[in-house]
């Protein structure tokens, strides 16, 4: 008869986990909020420049001089406050 091999892993055994406390009621709870005023907040605003508007013109700021010198961030934020003043005028 063959005989049992007992492993030498050690078993760890969890202490069980405890129930989720259930809420006292279970009605819910209509927003405050008027509906006008989430619908204001979704929208995108539309005055604002785009990420990739920036950065096309940030680039040829850098490629006009050569692609030498000056500083990215100066480029993004000369191309921003240019795009914003462009908007702000039509």
């Amino acid at each position: 008869m063959p005989s049992k091999r007992v492993s030498e892993k050690q078993i760890v055994a969890s202490a069980p986990v405890p129930p989720h406390p259930k809420p006292a009621t279970t009605k819910r709870v209509k927003p405050t909020a008027p509906a006008a005023a989430e619908a204001s907040v979704t929208q995108p605003v539309s005055d604002a420049p785009s990420q990739e508007q920036i950065a096309s013109l940030a680039y040829s700021f850098w490629e006009a001089r050569g692609f030498q010198g000056g500083s990215p961030e100066e480029d993004w934020l000369r191309a921003e406050q240019e795009l914003q003043a462009a908007t702000a005028t039509v």
